[in-house]
């Protein structure tokens, strides 16, 4: 057993409804990661599960007529059947709701409170529900929208405990700069810095009395664990921390990669490490927040009909087929766009053209050329060298890349090397020297040569595409031959045994119609039932007339508009109503540019109680239209109309 470990864990999914292809890349992703450490020698804890508490939870599960453990034993099997169709190779799933977290929470919390780093308070603020996350006034957009999701937050008052988040800002931001890399990439960790760690760092609720689906605090047993302690306290406890045999703890932690999307970075690079230096624990090395995967330019949403769904891309194109395309097509740490062009561009480019092909080819002409068998290289130099060199260059390349997270980047350098061995077949032409007098030696060092180069790609590929490997080693003849598998097999050229035989076997990725392949998955994606707009529309509490009269709605027009200076989601609008002019924070940053607004005219709600948004104060709030998902905004119309105007 090696005495190198590597520990690599997923966000714990939150199970109120099916997994798509977003929580799928994040899955992949560190399972490249850990099959990638342990092919090169590391003993490699992969850690993944689900988070399994809260409000959200609980009023799921009343929703459909379940008790909540019921909901979610159902949910975390469809989780697991999933991640077990995809083979991923985790070595444990937690669950927040096993006896094993539980236990060690309470005992967490206990601690926190011994120390003095949480404390019995009164909270009164804004909390979103979806988010599970509470906001004070300056953090809220628009009057009462949570900054997360742009969904509305509720004021919320009840006895809380807390966490001292405040007395560890010097500290974090001091590990910030001491550790350029633990918030990674660049752009997250500035924006923790810009945004979060050089503003007021307030202390953080940690209980809650309005609902009591969680872990009790164990003294106080009114309070339920707030799910963000609760959660990311999952990464220490699956491993035994607190509790009476912790050597899995003592031997992976800390954690060398913790993979998170980019809207959970302040969570893990913020609160968790907080947590963790009141604990008196050791950090994880690096948090690494990737980017979304969009559609085409719109981000997935049940509403419009694009969410993609992993299972019936296996189904039709195989588990390698998606595994490749999420890990080539976009850059780790960035958003990426997803279309159904690209995908199917990929396999048909990619996998069937470059890798399928080489493979099909070369054992084909292997078969009729040598008899099945791969023969002895006879003529040294010339372009044997040229393969070598590039053979070498690929395992060196993909090494370095893949220890830095850039799984495209690594995958880009072994398809180099497939481009050249194609490239090779085509200089030599293998089929024209069998023709030939006096090529016979040739011909055998060109089939060997690549032979030894597929070898090299089947097994460099393995730790990302290890079914494909399967199948290139069977066709090659060389499966359970370990010595010639290993990663240390690849730092030479030429270790494959002549006389090896080899078997074509079923082409690894066939050539796919690309127009047709679109519209059978434009059909078998296409909204259904709720999905297609069937669900009835969720309405608010009536009010009455008087109620409606208690707003006060008028014209205005837009005549400044700026860039918020602390905040990229808002814009600074100066807006003219009659004689009278205000200003207006308003978080239409990502629909309008400040140079589009101006002369627009606008709805404005005048007697909202004036507030400040990260700073600056905000006179009223302006109406906009939103589709369900909050992704497109668009500010009614109401030209003609004198600014002043009122609007009845």
């Amino acid at each position: 057993m090696s005495n190198k470990t590597f520990y690599v864990t997923t966000p714990i999914y939150y199970p109120s409804g099916k997994l798509h292809i977003g929580h799928t890349y994040t899955t992949v992703a560190a399972d490249a990661i850990a099959r990638f450490k342990r092919f090169t020698g590391y003993d490699v804890r992969f850690l993944t599960g689900t988070d399994e508490h809260g409000q959200k939870i609980q009023k799921t599960a009343e929703a459909q007529g379940l008790e909540p453990q019921a909901y979610l034993d159902g949910m975390v099997e469809d989780i697991k059947r999933l991640w077990n169709r995809m083979e991923i190779s985790y070595d444990d799933f937690i669950r927040t709701t096993e006896d094993r977290h539980k236990v060690a929470v309470q005992k967490i919390f206990e601690k926190l409170y011994a120390k003095g780093d949480i404390y019995k308070s009164e909270y009164e603020g804004w909390y979103c529900t979806p988010c599970e996350s509470f906001w004070t006034q300056t953090q809220l957009l628009e009057g009462n929208k949570c900054p997360d999701c742009g969904r509305e937050a509720q004021l919320a008052k009840e006895e809380a405990y807390f966490f001292r988040l405040s007395n560890y800002k010097d500290r974090l931001i001091e590990h910030f700069k001491s550790n350029p890399k633990f918030c990674y990439p660049e752009a997250r960790k500035n924006e923790m810095l810009s945004n979060f760690l050089n503003e007021n760092l307030e202390d953080l609720c940690v209980s809650r009395t309005t609902f009591d689906w969680g872990i009790k605090v164990p003294f106080d047993t009114k309070h339920v664990v707030y799910v963000w302690l609760d959660a990311l306290c999952n990464y220490i406890t699956a491993l035994g921390f607190m509790s009476d045999d912790d050597s899995e703890y003592q031997k992976y932690w800390p954690a060398n990669v913790q993979l998170v999307g980019k809207e959970i970075v302040r969570f893990h690079s913020i609160i968790w490490p907080a947590i963790l230096m009141a604990l008196d624990v050791p950090l994880p090395q690096q948090v690494f927040g990737h980017g979304w995967i969009l559609f085409g330019d719109d981000k997935m949403s049940k509403s419009k009909g694009n969410i993609v769904y992993p299972e019936p891309l296996i189904e039709r194109y195989g588990i390698d087929a998606l595994k490749y395309f999420l890990l080539r097509e976009f850059t780790f740490g960035k958003d990426g766009s997803y279309t159904n062009r690209n995908f199917l561009g990929r396999l048909n480019s990619d996998l069937a053209n470059d890798l399928g092909n080489l493979v099909s080819r070369t054992v084909t002409m292997i078969e009729k050329y040598s008899d099945s068998e791969v023969p002895s290289p006879k003529v040294k130099g010339g372009v044997h060298d040229e393969l070598s060199i590039e053979a070498i260059r690929a395992y060196s390349e993909f090494e370095g890349q893949m220890d830095e997270l850039q799984f495209s980047e690594g995958l880009e350098s072994i398809w180099k090397l497939i481009r050249r061995t194609n490239k090779y077949i085509d200089e030599t032409m293998p089929w024209a020297l069998a023709k030939e007098e006096g090529k016979k030696d040739e011909l055998d060092t060109v089939l060997y040569n690549l032979a030894e180069a597929i070898r090299i790609v089947g097994v460099l590929i393995s730790p990302l595409m290890h079914v494909t490997s399967k199948k290139i080693f069977e066709q090659l003849g060389i499966t359970g031959q370990q010595e010639l598998l290993t990663w240390e097999s690849v730092q030479e050229f030429g270790k494959l045994t002549p006389g090896t035989r080899v078997s074509k076997g079923e082409i690894l990725f066939p050539r796919l119609d690309i127009d047709s392949e679109i519209a059978a998955l434009e059909e078998i994606f296409a909204p259904k039932g709720e999905e297609a707009g069937q669900k009835p529309l969720e309405h608010k509490e009536e009010i009455t007339i008087d109620d409606f009269d208690k707003l006060e709605l008028r014209v205005g027009e837009i005549v400044d508009a700026q860039k918020h200076p602390k905040a990229d989601k808002l814009l600074v609008l100066q807006i003219k109503l009659g004689s009278e002019k205000r200003q207006i924070v308003s978080g239409i940053s990502k629909h309008y540019k400040p140079e589009e607004l101006i002369g627009k005219h606008v709805v404005v709600v005048c007697n909202l109680k004036p507030v400040k948004l990260r700073g600056i104060d905000s006179q009223g709030m302006i109406l906009a239209a939103v589709n369900d998902d909050e992704n497109k905004l668009v500010l009614p119309a109401v030209e003609g109309i004198e600014s002043g105007c009122e609007v009845s």
